[in-house]
């Protein structure tokens, strides 16, 4: 039996999820939500880049929701708008859909979530007896998924470090590279997402669900960051970026398992591949790796990228991919709030095209 699906919010990760889940074979679109009425009656396929799929996008939620589909991919950025975010799921929640999501990040690890938040979900799936499942890469599979398959291979473990090596330039979302991220805001300002409580939050959840798989529970988090200034000025399709502001920055969020960091969540984000030169620069647009101190010493890089060469566009669909694929296991889970350790592996059966 198929899942029956629809997907709110047809932006970079939004049209990803349209093309998997129409090409997955356990799952049925039935309709898109768009918050923009530029995209108001647009075919659905026609957004996606994929054949005419006879599915008009549409701003009516309520209209969809009537649909009475099985599952909601939520795809709307929720970095700017986090209670609108939590409303819209609620609202699925309560009316009986099961709800896939990427952001939310405060739910990869209900148990060390914001309680106030938490409860919120939590009554909202016991209500419409639904589940929520939120996931992505990072917060998402490359800390709570594969760091816990290659440990399997293990003998012994000192660190498992996961890094994310990348140039913003090739992301396009302007409002959030230069009001989120920051680059090239001033020197002296903090950007909101390298705040310390911004960074727990974000990525507290995902280390936590680490340690809970791998029975070494989380005991605390510190941060460290590092930030660099433009050597030039550089533009891109974003804009400019002055000579002398933020052009990159280094983070960790270090997870403490009796006083050690044990687990590390390391960013080395960028601007322009030039800039920064002392710090780790991968072969390409960007990477993620995770590494394993230990014996053996092991070290994965995973690299995606899109049908135009672009690894931003490639990652926008492995995000796209965790989250649809997981539809059918998260329709015949227990309602309530889910973990990537409540789901099985997760494979990509007949998806061959």
């Amino acid at each position: 039996m198929t899942q029956r699906v629809i997907v709110w919010g047809p932006g970079n990760v939004g049209r990803n999820a349209i093309r998997g889940v129409v090409r997955n074979p356990a799952l049925e679109l039935v309709g898109v939500i768009a918050h923009s009425p530029k995209n108001d009656g647009v075919d659905a396929g026609a957004l996606a880049g994929i054949e005419t799929l006879g599915i008009p996008v549409t701003l009516d939620v309520d209209a969809v929701h009537a649909l009475r589909p099985d599952a909601l991919v939520y795809a709307v950025n929720s970095d700017f708008r986090p209670q609108e975010s939590i409303a819209e799921c609620c609202a699925a929640l309560r009316a009986g859909i099961n709800v896939v999501a990427v952001g939310l990040y405060g739910l990869t690890h209900p148990p060390s979530a914001d309680p106030a938040l938490r409860e919120t979900f939590s009554e909202a799936c016991s209500e419409g007896r639904s589940s929520f499942f939120t996931s992505g890469i990072d917060p998402g599979f490359a800390v709570d998924l594969i760091p816990v398959v290659l440990s399997g291979v293990c003998q012994e473990i000192r660190e498992i470090r996961i890094r994310e090596i990348f140039n913003y330039a090739h992301y396009d979302q302007p409002e959030a590279v230069k009001n989120l991220v920051g680059m090239g805001m001033a020197m002296d300002q903090t950007p909101p997402m390298l705040h310390p409580l911004a960074l727990e939050a974000v990525w507290g959840g995902v280390l936590r669900a680490l340690g809970e798989a791998l029975d070494a529970p989380v005991e605390s988090l510190r941060t460290r960051v590092e930030k660099h200034a433009l050597e030039a000025t550089v533009s891109n399709a974003m804009g400019t970026f002055e000579k002398g502001s933020l052009g990159a920055f280094r983070f960790e969020v270090q997870a403490l398992v009796n006083g050690k960091p044990r687990f590390v969540v390391e960013h080395i984000t960028r601007i322009s591949d030039t800039t920064a030169p002392q710090w780790p620069n991968p072969n390409s647009q960007g990477c993620h790796q995770i590494q394993i101190s230990g014996h053996p010493d092991i070290v994965l890089t995973l690299e995606a990228e899109d049908s135009q060469g672009n690894h931003a566009g490639g990652g926008n669909a492995t995000a796209a991919g965790r989250i649809v694929n997981a539809i059918p296991w998260v329709c015949e889970a227990a309602p309530g709030l889910l973990t990537s350790g409540d789901l099985p592996l997760i494979s990509g059966r007949g998806l061959w095209d």
